[in-house]
């Protein structure tokens, strides 16, 4: 394990004191050397991290029959039928509300065209759009998966945070998953570590610490 990856982890752990609530701890991630008016150079990715988040992650699914059967069987917290997609088209507000209400939606192919078309303006900014799941694909799988994942993305931005622990989780395993941020920031940026300028990790309320 990186040192300094640790080393900052407990700094920001130890001083950060009691509260009424749990804080989550972040990543406050600083790139140089990419055009990020390029979307070819941006980041956007899907990170399973080996100790997840510490808290519950919301799962919504657009399916129907068997597919629905499973998907509720899998633990998935919310499944909605495609029939009532248009609703949403109608009802801004609605739509707003259910994109706050889960972190991650999957919906079965046949309906991403409409999910698109419909709410595509509230989920895709958010980076919520649904994963595609096709017929050769497991939704108990794909829902295990995204239990332990976050999503990463700069947009056009130079400096993005992303969602890597909770405060009461052990250092080396939020330390961990910042090693597989880092890890996968180093695989898809165009010129890999050379293109980090600074990678600090902070609690909701509390200072931060360099972990790069």
């Amino acid at each position: 394990m990186n040192e300094q990856t640790i080393n900052a982890v407990n700094t920001v752990l130890d001083d950060s004191p009691s509260r009424k609530f749990t804080e989550s701890v972040d990543l406050a991630i600083n790139l140089k050397n990419l055009d990020l008016s390029q979307p070819r150079f941006r980041v956007d990715e899907e990170i399973i991290l080996p100790h997840g988040l510490g808290r519950p992650i919301t799962i919504a699914v657009f399916a129907r029959g068997e597919t629905a059967l499973l998907a509720k069987d899998a633990g998935a917290d919310m499944i909605i039928d495609p029939e009532t997609i248009e609703e949403y088209g109608d009802d801004k507000n609605k739509a707003r509300e259910l994109a706050e209400s889960y972190d991650f939606f999957i919906a079965e192919v046949a309906y991403m065209p409409a999910i698109g078309k419909i709410l595509g303006k509230i989920l895709g900014p958010r980076g919520k759009m649904p994963e595609p799941l096709t017929p050769d694909k497991d939704i108990a799988q794909i829902i295990h998966k995204t239990r332990s994942s976050i999503k990463l993305r700069s947009k056009d931005r130079m400096t993005f945070h992303a969602p890597i622990g909770q405060r009461d989780m052990p250092a080396e395993e939020v330390a961990e998953n910042i090693e597989a941020v880092i890890v996968r920031l180093e695989q898809v940026l165009d010129k890999g570590v050379q293109n980090i300028k600074s990678i600090y990790v902070t609690t909701t309320m509390g200072k931060s610490a360099r972990a790069r």
